[in-house]
């Protein structure tokens, strides 16, 4: 089954064969693919099953419908990526796509993130990835697997050689799944983008860090870590310091929500006066403070010709080291993004940001503030702007539609009349 129609009448096959109604989303988006096939012929599809979109379905995709999923492309070429995002599949529909996994050899993408299954789904999961040779993306970002699924994705990294992104944040991982996976990630090479965002940690020792730093140093595949919400202190962000030195592959670094101060990034600052891989740098959430920024600006002024964006949002930054990395974009062409709200504002910093805004150094898209003038001061505005704004959701509307996200039809009004009555006639009535 290589085309939308094939694909259809394999779904009302697997109705029948199952003895259960059409699921009225499926149903409809695939008739919606059918419409656009009409338009443009499309050699594989994107099969949209989010169940955040309002104006496409009212009923959340369930265990049932996985079975139906299941049966129907089990040996589809067509469906190539599934979003499966904000639905309400739990243990048994997860086991049932981990089948899907290891049966289909077209799937290159799946998102299962924020649904309701635990360890037992996600090592269901897991285990087809030990046999599927084909899935590049996993996003399971939100479902509890905990200690027992986070160990399951660890021994499935030994054996699979294809995936390239695995996002299991926020899925309650332990310190010793952490450990195990920065274990598996020195020798596994071939993935590329790993979320291991806010885990349980019940220790200030830092010791997944310090695997994880380990890790980095020999590492030759990774290009993305996202190690948010982890607890780093200043020396966790000293171990990365030491070891980033030695990486020359690593271009996305993710610190946020964390508590490294300006000791720690004093030390990751001396990484970029060395001009290693890193193009984007997230300390977002830290406390950074006005020492930690002048730190910041003192690699980039004069030093560092690689990194391109750089988030210090809510760092308690005053003045003084926002106007020091204002200054330092003088002297730099390469840092192009820049994310500075939540610090603390005042004209001098409200002047110069206005400065490299109204003269293109900074644009709008690229970073999150925007001028505005009120009796003659400026000030400085945010916007909707950020890192990675859509990766957990998307609008519907207006001009920040991504491609992968269905556009809202906006309702039309409905024709009212109101009768008009005299008073005469209403008297009548009466």
């Amino acid at each position: 089954m290589s085309d939308i129609h094939s694909t259809c009448i394999s779904f009302e096959s697997a109705c029948e064969e199952l003895a259960m109604d059409k699921p009225a989303y499926i149903a409809k988006m695939l008739e919606r693919e059918k419409e656009n096939n009409v338009l443009e012929f499309q050699e594989s599809m994107h099969l949209y099953l989010a169940g955040d979109h309002p104006q496409l379905t009212t009923a959340r995709i369930m265990d049932d419908d996985c079975l139906i999923l299941y049966k129907t492309l089990e040996v589809n070429r067509f469906v190539r990526s599934i979003d499966l995002r904000y639905n309400v599949i739990t243990d048994k529909g997860a086991f049932i796509l981990g089948k899907l996994l290891a049966i289909n050899k077209f799937i290159e993408e799946i998102n299962i993130m924020c649904n309701d299954f635990g360890g037992d789904g996600a090592v269901a999961i897991a285990h087809a990835l030990r046999t599927n040779t084909t899935l590049k993306v996993l996003r399971l970002n939100g479902n509890k697997m905990g200690n027992k699924g986070g160990m399951a994705f660890a021994q499935a990294l030994q054996i699979n050689t294809t995936l390239e992104s695995l996002d299991i944040g926020d899925a309650d991982l332990t310190i010793e799944c952490l450990i195990a996976l920065a274990t598996v990630l020195r020798d596994n090479h071939t993935l590329k983008a790993l979320n291991v965002n806010r885990p349980l940690l019940w220790t200030v020792q830092e010791e997944p860090t310090d695997h994880f730093t380990r890790m980095i140093k020999v590492n030759k595949g990774l290009r993305e870590l996202h190690m948010q919400k982890f607890n780093m202190r200043d020396l966790g962000a000293c171990r990365f310091a030491e070891n980033l030195v030695h990486n020359f592959t690593l271009t996305y670094l993710n610190l946020s929500c964390n508590r490294i101060t300006r000791d720690g990034v004093k030390e990751l600052s001396k990484v970029l006066k060395l001009n290693t891989a890193l193009r984007v740098l997230d300390l977002s959430f830290n406390r950074l403070e006005d020492d930690g920024a002048m730190h910041l600006a003192e690699a980039i002024g004069p030093y560092n010709t690689t990194l391109e964006c750089l988030n210090i949002v809510s760092n308690k930054i005053g003045p003084k080291g926002l106007c020091s990395i204002a200054d330092a974009l003088n002297y730099n062409s390469t840092l192009t993004s820049l994310y500075i709200w939540g610090n603390e504002f005042d004209d001098t910093v409200c002047m110069a940001y206005a400065e490299h805004l109204h003269s293109n150094r900074l644009l709008e898209p690229n970073c999150d503030i925007h001028t505005y003038v009120v009796d003659g001061k400026v000030y400085l505005s945010q916007t909707g702007y950020m890192l990675r704004r859509h990766y957990y959701y998307a609008p519907i509307f207006g001009d920040d539609v991504p491609e992968w996200q269905i556009r809202g039809e906006h309702p039309r009004r409905a024709d009212h009349t109101v009768t008009i009555i005299n008073e005469e006639e209403f008297n009548c009535t009466m």
